[in-house]
């Protein structure tokens, strides 16, 4: 995955901070958006991020995922 691609959650993946949703678990399965960033520096130094991609799902909904959990469309 690049940073560009359109992918899709493929697994069960609860959040709690859809902004439509707040404080609400949100099972985003299915939910389609863009790869914003693949989060490899931070201030400049090397990590190993646990969740690395970072996808756009809209414009006001982010969120940090593994490349398990998503698919490419």
């Amino acid at each position: 995955m690049k940073v560009g691609d359109r992918v899709r959650v493929k697994e069960s993946v609860v959040v709690y901070h859809h902004p439509e949703h707040k404080g609400q678990a949100v099972d985003i399965q299915g939910t389609e958006g863009e790869v914003a960033a693949i989060v490899t520096q931070w201030n400049g130094r090397p990590v190993s991020a646990n969740f690395p991609i970072l996808v756009q799902f809209s414009k006001k909904f982010k969120a940090h995922l593994r490349d398990f959990e998503l698919e490419i469309i």
